[in-house]
């Protein structure tokens, strides 16, 4: 692993990820988490604070990458709930089958490299009847943005830790084993290209 991927990439991704218009949609859509939570790319910790203590029994956070993790642990400290930090993949999720009542992701599947993999590691782990929620970025609306999206794609990805500009996240999530049941699309405050958002909740199917 490269110096710039050990300790510029994890500070440049807290900082993207910390943007004010991003922790609105984080706000918007982790308080609806129930019960026992897997977060798949807790990353720094960024959503903890937004978990409602009041129906959240725990968290178990993975990220592959230790100084993200390293960010977070100081977040749980001060969290009213256990926190359990897993340093693994999506694509292989150490958790029992069946064993967790939400899932979040926000801000995630735009760097997983198999995404169809990783989500059907999400619906193996929930609860029958439990619920993905997610908050992502992705391809856009309009012809003209998505011509830039996908330009600039690849050479975004080298610098972003594999972060794509042009994912279908609605599409990604049902091909990924999931039906959506809610879904909003906007773009928020931020760079045209990589500032269109979707948010909502999934089941398993």
């Amino acid at each position: 692993m490269g110096l710039y991927s050990r300790f510029v990439l994890p500070k440049l991704v807290h900082l993207a990820c910390s943007a004010e218009p991003t922790m609105r949609q984080r706000e918007k859509v982790v308080p609806q988490a129930r019960g026992r939570v897997l977060e798949v790319g807790i990353g720094s910790g960024l959503n903890l604070p937004y978990y409602d203590s009041s129906t959240v029994s725990g968290v178990c956070g993975l990220d592959p990458s230790p100084e993200l993790t390293k960010l977070a642990e100081q977040v749980a400290e001060d969290v009213p709930f256990e926190v359990e930090l897993v340093s693994a993949t999506s694509e292989d999720i150490p958790l029992e089958t069946s064993s967790m009542d939400t899932v979040v992701i926000t801000y995630t599947l735009c760097s997983i490299s198999d995404t169809d993999t990783a989500l059907r590691e999400m619906a193996r782990v929930l609860k029958p009847g439990g619920q993905l929620l997610f908050s992502e970025h992705g391809i856009a609306p309009d012809p003209a943005v998505r011509r830039w999206q996908n330009r600039l794609d690849s050479i975004w990805g080298r610098f972003g830790g594999g972060c794509h500009l042009n994912r279908d996240i609605p599409a990604l999530i049902e091909r990924g084993g999931f039906s959506i049941a809610d879904v909003q699309s906007m773009y928020i405050p931020g760079w045209r290209p990589g500032s269109y958002n979707y948010w909502g909740a999934a089941t398993a199917r």
